[in-house]
C-alpha cells in the first residue's frame, strides 16, 4: 500500500489506502470504509470493484491484452498445450519436463468415471439441454468422490482439481452422446486429452475412429483461449459460493450454471444464429442498417471488457480458416464473417462504440465444422473454464484474508410499518 484517496461528505473526510498491483489500475481499498462512514458504495455489476486479489489472470481492455500467469494469450494459444496451460494456471510457473509428465499422467489416469455414475445419465430425459445434464452431473460428483472434499485439506483441494479437470471431457462427452442416443464411449490412457475428448464424442462402435491432427489441435487451442478470463459472473460464481466453504464440485456445478446464460457462454451460439439470420454477403448492407437502427443486435461484436480487439479473436480466426480448409468446406457463413468483419471495422458508427470482433465471433463457425450442435458450444466452454475456476477457487482459500461474500445494498423499499390484519370477514 502506498498513498491514500480523501473522500469528503458533508463536513467530515476519510482517509482510504491505495493499494497498487504489479500492474493495472491502482484500487481504492474500502474495505474499512462502511464502519468508519457508516456508508456503502454503490456498483451495480461490479464495474469498478476489485472483488478479490488474484496472481491467475490479467486483463487490459483497452490495450486487447490478456495475460496468464504473465504469458500472453495468443503465445500459450500458438505454443503451449492445454495441460501445459492447466498446470501454469494452477501452480503459476509453467512446468519442466518431469514435473509435466507427473501431471500428464495423473489427469490421464482420473478421466474415468466411478462404473455407478453412467446410470446417473439416465435420470435425465433424452432430450434435455447438455448444460443442464452437465449441471447435475458436476453437482452429484460429490456423491461418488466424498475422499476429497475437505476444503481445508491443501492434499484434498489438489485432488478435487484434477479429478474436475481430467473427469470433465468425460462428462461433457458423455452428456452429448446420451442426448443424441448413441452409447458412451470410455477414454483411452494413449491419447492426449484433447484427441481423447473428440474419441469420446465422434467415435462409434461400428467404425474405428481415426484422429486427425488439425482438429485436435484445434480442440486444443480453442480449449486455451477458453481456460480463464479473469473475475467474469462464472468466476465470480464460483468464487462466491467457495467462500462459505462450499466443496469445489458444488461451486463448478454453480459456474457451469452461471456460463449457461446467453450473455457468458452461449454467446457464440448467438453469433453463429445472426450470420445464419443474415444468410449471404449482399444481405449485408441491410443488416448493417438494422443494427443501426437498432432493429438488430450485432452479436459477437464488443465485449464487456475489451474496448479493443479482443487478443483471443485473432488465433480463433486462424484456427477456423485451418479446419474449414482441413475439412474442405467451403461454409458461407465464413464469407459472411469476413465481409461483415471487413464493414464493421471501417464504419464509423462501429469504430466510435469500439464494437471490434470477439472470440465468439468465430468460435461458432469452426465447432459447428467440427461436428458439434449448438446446445453443445457452451458445454465445451464450461469444459475448458474449469480449470480456470478450480484455479480461481483454489487461490482463494490459499488467502488469509477470505471472507464469506456479502454484498450490501441499496434499499428503496417501504419503510418499517406497523401490521395491521386484514378484516377477512
Amino acid at each position: 500500500m502506498s498513498d491514500k484517496a480523501v473522500l469528503t461528505i458533508g463536513d467530515k473526510s476519510y482517509d482510504l489506502p491505495i493499494m497498487k498491483g504489479s500492474t493495472g489500475p491502482d484500487v481504492v481499498d474500502v474495505r474499512k470504509w462502511y464502519a468508519d462512514s457508516d456508508t456503502f458504495t454503490f456498483d451495480p455489476g461490479f464495474t469498478s470493484t476489485a472483488s478479490c486479489e488474484s496472481k491467475i489472470t490479467y486483463i487490459d481492455g483497452d490495450a486487447g491484452v490478456l495475460l496468464h500467469r504473465g504469458y500472453p494469450i495468443d503465445q500459450l494459444a500458438e505454443k503451449s498445450s492445454f495441460l501445459e496451460v492447466c498446470y501454469l494456471l494452477l501452480n503459476g510457473e509453467l512446468p519442466n519436463a518431469a514435473e509435466f509428465a507427473k501431471f500428464d499422467n495423473n489427469i490421464t489416469y482420473h478421466t474415468m468415471l466411478h462404473a455407478q455414475f453412467d446410470r446417473f445419465f439416465e435420470g435425465f430425459r433424452r432430450d434435455a439441454h447438455p448444460m443442464a445434464v452437465m449441471t447435475g452431473a458436476v453437482g452429484a460428483l460429490s456423491a461418488f468422490y466424498a475422499d476429497s472434499m475437505n476444503v481445508d485439506d491443501a492434499r484434498e483441494r489438489e485432488i478435487s482439481a484434477h479429478r474436475l479437470i481430467a473427469k470433465m471431457p468425460t462428462i461433457a462427452a458423455r452428456a452429448y452422446k446420451y442426448t443424441i442416443g448413441q452409447p458412451f464411449v470410455s477414454p483411452r490412457n494413449d491419447l492426449s486429452y484433447s484427441e481423447n475428448f473428440l474419441r469420446m464424442c465422434f467415435s462409434v462402435p461400428a467404425e474405428d475412429w481415426v484422429p486427425n491432427p488439425v482438429l485436435t489441435r484445434a480442440m486444443d487451442r480453442i480449449f486455451i483461449l477458453h481456460a480463464d478470463h479473469e473475475q467474469n459472473a462464472s468466476t465470480s460464481t464460483v468464487r462466491l459460493a467457495g467462500s462459505s466453504g462450499a466443496h469445489p464440485f458444488a461451486c463448478i456445478a454453480a459456474g457451469i450454471a452461471c456460463l449457461w446464460g446467453p450473455s457468458h457462454g452461449g454467446a457464440n451460439q448467438e453469433a453463429l444464429e445472426m450470420l445464419e439470420q443474415i444468410g449471404s454477403v449482399e444481405n449485408i448492407p441491410a443488416f448493417i442498417e438494422g443494427v443501426k437502427k437498432r432493429e438488430y443486435k450485432l452479436m459477437g461484436f464488443g465485449h464487456r471488457v475489451y474496448k479493443n480487439f479482443d487478443p483471443r479473436a485473432k488465433v480463433m480466426q486462424k484456427t477456423c480458416h485451418e479446419v474449414l480448409g482441413q475439412l474442405g468446406i467451403n461454409d458461407p457463413l465464413l464469407e459472411v464473417a469476413m465481409e461483415l468483419e471487413k464493414i464493421a471495422l471501417s464504419d464509423p458508427f462501429f469504430i466510435d462504440r469500439k464494437l471490434y470482433p470477439n472470440i465468439d465471433f468465430y468460435s461458432g463457425i469452426t465447432l459447428r465444422a467440427m461436428g458439434f450442435p449448438t446446445n453443445m458450444f457452451t458445454v465445451l466452454f464450461a469444459l475448458a473454464r474449469t480449470v480456470g475456476w478450480i484455479s480461481q477457487w483454489k487461490e482463494m482459500f490459499e488467502d488469509p484474508t477470505r471472507k464469506i461474500g456479502r454484498p450490501r445494498q441499496l434499499y428503496t423499499g417501504a419503510t418499517q410499518r406497523d401490521y395491521v390484519p386484514v378484516d377477512k370477514r
